[in-house]
């Protein structure tokens, strides 16, 4: 089959959970012999041609929240309906608008929801009714649905009647490695940091950990790798917040590896989102047999189950005192949360491959081919 992907900003890249998760089946799909073509904004690189067995085709766009996507959308939509495409496969909402625009020139269209994103913090007015229609796109233009988030199956199904199929993000497994050069270059040690690992949007919560942790009586530090370029008011706020507590570290971005590292060696990982699909930092995390502490959205629940902590959402006394409890009852965390239980969970649920396979079996069912 020739596949080909709208949604995500750049692959490859570690931008967002929608980035990781086109690249992932992208590269599975085209070892599985098929052609993908991921259709990427030239405002995060302009880099063209192969790609772990794909090819990457660059779009225009400008560089403008209100527009971006939108402009991208509508050109990757044109272009792939004059392609020799048998599935053109939109990711997010935003981009989903456009997936008439294929369906109308005879492709089969697949939507994959990521989240609701006309939730987050950062969209106002006629940018939370555009991805409102987003959502309704993903219900009514494409063939088939997918939802990275369980809990998104029902939500569709009460409200347009539409049979949307779950199939979850996966996680590369990988060994847990030591600190390394870390341990001097971040002032750590094993088990002597929280850690929270997010772009830094008001949705992540990661304001709602800085009032916390600073209320926690605790030699620890707690080490905040992300950043967010395009929103600097927010930025500048956790700044000021992280300056007034010497046991806060804002490490901006970091690599795949330098991630792994951190989850590996964190005391836990606390993420205290107010909205979310399927976090993939969540996963990576206990796949590196980190204890994690969420806030009680669905979505976070969803992926801990009984093997993690969680809060009540935006609750700053809440998330302190489930701080709190974690440095008081050390014994009982270690006793009732093994790092390889943890991690054989994840392998169990979460398979990257798995994910590709049963994308590949809608793929099929719509364009009438056989496995």
């Amino acid at each position: 089959m020739k596949i080909a992907m709208i949604g995500h900003k750049r692959v490859p890249s570690r931008l967002g959970g929608v980035e990781v998760h086109v690249e992932e089946i992208a590269a599975r799909l085209a070892a599985r012999g098929h052609e993908v073509h991921l259709y990427n904004r030239n405002i995060y690189g302009k880099d063209a041609g192969p790609y772990r067995g794909t090819l990457l085709k660059p779009v225009f766009t400008v560089k403008k929240n209100s527009l971006e996507a939108l402009i991208y959308s509508i050109i990757a939509s044109v272009q792939t309906a004059f392609g020799s495409y048998d599935i053109v496969h939109f990711h997010a909402l935003g981009p989903s608008v456009m997936s008439f625009i294929p369906r109308l020139a005879g492709k089969k269209v697949v939507c994959t929801v990521h989240g609701l994103d006309w939730k987050r913090a950062k969209w106002k007015g006629l940018a939370t009714r555009y991805l409102k229609l987003g959502e309704y796109a993903t219900a009514r233009f494409p063939h088939a649905t997918i939802s990275v988030s369980k809990t998104l199956v029902p939500y569709y199904k009460e409200k347009y009647g539409t049979s949307v199929a779950y199939i979850q993000n996966g996680i590369n497994l990988k060994p847990a490695e030591s600190l390394g050069a870390l341990a001097s270059s971040m002032n750590i040690e094993k088990d002597s940091y929280f850690l929270f690992v997010a772009r830094l949007v008001p949705e992540k919560g990661c304001h709602y950990l800085l009032d916390a942790f600073r209320q926690v009586d605790t030699d620890k530090k707690l080490i905040i790798a992300g950043d967010n370029p395009y929103n600097q008011e927010y930025t500048a706020l956790l700044r000021e917040k992280a300056a007034a507590d010497p046991r806060v570290s804002l490490v901006g971005f970091q690599d795949e590896e330098t991630l792994q590292r951190l989850y590996a060696n964190a005391y836990t990982y606390v993420l205290p989102s107010d909205i979310e699909g399927l976090p993939i930092s969540l996963l990576e995390a206990m796949s590196q047999g980190c204890l994690c502490l969420v806030s009680d959205i669905e979505e976070n629940l969803a992926v801990v189950e009984n093997h993690g902590l969680s809060f009540r959402q935006g609750n700053v006394d809440s998330l302190r005192d489930a701080l709190t409890g974690l440095l008081r009852e050390e014994a009982r965390r270690r006793e009732c949360f093994h790092p390889q239980v943890l991690k054989d969970y994840i392998q169990k649920t979460y398979d990257w491959d798995t994910v590709t396979m049963e994308t590949e079996k809608i793929y099929r069912k719509l364009t009438n081919q056989k496995g």
